[in-house]
């Protein structure tokens, strides 16, 4: 075979600043573009957050932007499940045509939307509000749903609001707990491994991890909790149990700052730590010297993820993990966890049912945070009930892949009477759409992520397209708005209000657009759930490099600046009363390396708290009767070993990249399995075997790893994704495990339908080597 021959490129590459979209963090990043390519990719060090610091990961986002796998023409799916290529006006026309019939027919009910933005594409999902709006649905699903809303809803019942989100200052902690997490490989807090390595070097700091699994993290840590899968609860109630019955507590901060400890401290006090600390699989002098640490430090917090809130108890687990910070008192101080301000939260409040909050009309869920979780979304679907979801928007997500059930999902989507799917690649989702809508990369539009959690001094970064939109696709922005103006819900342009607004971005101080803006929607008020089209389309139409998605922010920047001017001023951003949220907007617009929006001080946190006393409300009744009905973690006989599905590792991230050549190791996924289980089920290091739970199975290759514990195997997200041929009909073999073939819909927390991803038992058996796996 001969080799390629190489071409020489004349073009001189360009460095942009942009972002890494791997992750939550979203670091900022230099890139050398040059022939449509991303090539040499390196931290940038005027990003305010990240400072230069990146992982391995970056370098590979070539795979992602390049794919061979784009889309370039929206697409409808044939009766025989093949597609055919159709125009943009033909494609938006009939969708709208149908969701118009479905909403006019049944109800805005029966229709719901999924997705909405990944790690870093969240401008888009703001447009998108517009789109239910018309859409007349409050069935809003979203991964973010299947991960953190039990803590949204426990953080409405203790400070007051939902949007309450409490962050943790690593950073400035003596003593940190990691627990269910692994920031050395997930991130989720700024510079991770920078900050991981100096926490190990520092003598007078210690850090804890809590974790089934010997992580990176915990190889680096002072102590390692090896706690037992399913024993979270037990462990927390251990160490809360140790905090009140070696009065460990502080006082002054509970009796100034909150209320409830009373009825709480009676039932710790009953706690019996030691045989909570056995059911946890612990030595219970390691818990209470670990439980003694934390309390006595100077200023400890607390650290969670997705291995808490993936367990069984999982709102439970996350409201135990609150109450350690909250009644040693480590909250709203420097190096404790606080409450922060956002610049554009991804959540909302829900009222509770019993006070006018709404509920699904199948299942019968609750709304948390605007959201609702996607593991009851095909029972709200596979049904007979009169008022079932029958269409669906499906936005930057790959719900059958990625949310639990995957065979749920399946027989869902084939009783849709509508599905549209807007996405770059030929998803596992798209596949069964009806409708197949090709969206531009995160690096051919303006672009943000909405994960901007930092306190004290918070950031924002609008990231601006590094190439033209691939030929043949649109923004989400766009086909929101062409699909909005197709449904009759909006004009298709504002002319006088898109003249004043040009203007008034060159004497901004006279207030001309805002003026006619407010005056427009107090003649047209149905406007105002259609706003981020309107200053897309008037304001956008104003701002340069066709930043037109961006005018969104204006609308942001007006609210922050006069909810937290003081803070916006010590970010360095100066001007007096309403010029100040100019001036912000400004700033965000032309900083292409991100900017720090706000610098608030720690007493500013406790102006965040929500209820009308401005304390904390610690006693939740839900959350008290789990606690005393809690039981031992149970043994499954008939699937004897506890798979935890989800590990995050060197070269995985979501379904973002589908290309497997992105990785460059553990491309097939290993199952990580203990020596011990391995050796009682006739099985070797990198040989194969069938992972079975009671909802299906897939075909592992295995990886022997003392990290486990015996009893415990694991298997990363990201994988099981299928390549296409010329058909998009007729997808090829998967490429490592697709965990959701294992995970039940039912296997899930009650009160926030979060499914235990990390706690599903299974029972594993010896396998052939399959003919299409890799030598």
């Amino acid at each position: 075979m001969c080799p390629a021959t190489a071409t020489v490129s004349n073009v001189t590459p360009e460095t942009h600043s942009t972002a890494c979209i791997l992750c939550s963090l979203n670091c900022g990043i230099e890139v050398e573009v040059e022939d449509g390519h991303l090539k040499k990719i390196k931290g940038d060090k005027a990003h305010p957050i990240s400072q230069g610091y990146q992982c391995q990961k970056a370098s590979r986002l070539d795979f992602y932007q390049n794919a061979d796998n784009r889309l370039d023409s929206p697409l409808r799916r044939r009766d025989d499940g093949s597609f055919e290529e159709i125009s943009w006006d033909t494609a938006i026309r009939e969708i709208a045509a149908k969701l118009v019939a479905i909403r006019d027919t049944h109800g805005g009910h029966a229709l719901a939307y999924y997705g909405g933005g990944g790690q870093g594409n969240h401008l888009g999902g703001v447009y998108g509000s517009a789109l239910r709006a018309a859409m007349d649905t409050r069935y809003f699903y979203t991964s973010l749903a299947q991960e953190k809303t039990g803590g949204f809803w426990l953080d409405g019942k203790l400070f007051g609001r939902q949007t309450c989100h409490p962050s943790e200052d690593v950073h400035h902690a003596d003593y940190v707990l990691f627990i269910g997490t692994n920031p050395w490989q997930s991130h989720g807090i700024p510079q991770a491994r920078k900050l991981i390595n100096e926490l190990a070097r520092d003598p007078d700091r210690t850090m804890v991890v809590i974790d089934p699994r010997v992580t990176e993290t915990a190889k680096k840590a002072n102590v390692h909790l090896q706690v037992r899968p399913g024993g979270d609860a037990h462990l927390l109630l251990a160490m809360l149990g140790t905090i009140v019955q070696e009065d460990l507590v502080n006082e002054d901060f509970l009796t100034a700052r909150t209320n409830g400890f009373d009825e709480l401290r009676k039932l710790l006090t009953a706690v019996p730590v030691a045989e909570y600390a056995r059911h946890a699989g612990l030595d219970v002098e390691a818990v209470r010297q670990v439980t003694r640490g934390f309390a006595r430090a100077k200023a400890g917090c607390v650290r969670t993820d997705l291995g808490l809130e993936h367990s069984p108890h999982s709102t439970l687990n996350l409201y135990l993990a609150k109450l350690l910070f909250l009644v040693t008192g480590n909250f709203n101080k420097r190096g404790g966890n606080n409450l922060h301000a956002f610049l554009l939260p991804l959540i909302g409040h829900s009222k509770e049912p019993d006070q006018g909050g709404i509920t699904t009309r199948v299942t019968g869920m609750r709304e948390i945070s605007k959201l609702f979780p996607p593991n009851i979304l095909p029972a709200e679907i596979d049904t007979d009930h009169p008022e079932r979801v029958r269409g669906l928007v499906v936005d930057s997500s790959n719900p059958l892949l990625t949310a639990a059930d995957t065979q749920a999902y399946r027989k869902a989507c084939g009783k849709l009477e509508l599905m549209v799917s807007i996405d770059v690649a030929m998803t596992e989702t798209a596949r069964l759409a009806h409708y197949v809508l090709p969206a531009a990369s995160q690096y051919e539009k303006w672009e943000a992520t909405f994960f901007n959690l930092e306190f004290p001094a918070n950031f924002f970064h609008l990231r601006r397209p590094l190439f033209a939109p691939k030929q043949g696709t649109l923004t989400e922005p766009e086909i929101y708005r062409r699909l909005v103006v197709a449904m009759g819900d909006l004009p298709n342009r504002f002319p006088l209000l898109a003249a004043i607004a040009k203007l008034d971005r060159k004497i901004p101080k006279l207030r001309l657009f805002p003026a006619a803006l407010a005056a427009t929607l107090r003649l047209k008020p149905r406007l105002k759930a259609y706003l981020p089209m309107v200053l897309q389309e008037t304001l956008g139409t104003a701002l340069a490099g066709d930043a037109k998605p961006a005018a969104v922010l204006w609308g942001a920047c007006q609210y922050y600046a006069g909810r937290h001017g003081d803070a916006v001023r010590r970010a360095g951003i100066e001007d007096t009363g309403l010029g100040l949220a100019e001036a912000l907007f400004e700033r965000i617009l032309h900083s292409a390396s991100g900017t720090l929006i706000s610098v608030h001080n720690y007493d500013d946190s406790w102006s965040f708290l929500r209820h009308k006393d401005r304390k904390i409300q610690l006693a939740i009744p839900e959350m008290l009767t789990e606690l005393k009905d809690l039981e031992p973690p149970q043994h499954n006989d008939a699937y004897p070993l506890i798979l935890a599905a989800g590990e995050r590792r060197s070269y995985n991230a979501n379904t973002i990249v589908r290309d497997e050549a992105w990785r460059k190791k553990d491309r097939q996924g290993a199952l990580r399995l203990h020596q011990q289980d391995a050796d009682s089920l006739g099985i070797e290091d990198g040989g194969w075997a069938v992972c079975e739970s009671a909802r299906g199975k897939v075909r592992v290759q295995v990886e022997l790893s003392e990290e486990n514990l015996p009893g415990v195997a694991s298997l990363p997200h990201g994988f099981g994704m299928r390549g296409t041929d010329d058909d998009a009909a007729q997808p090829q073999i998967p490429a490592g495990p697709a965990i959701n073939e294992l995970t039940s819909a039912e296997h899930c927390d009650e009160l926030s339908k979060t499914p235990f991803h990390k706690h599903i038992p299974v029972r594993i058996s010896p396998a052939e080597t399959p003919v299409e796996a890799p030598v």
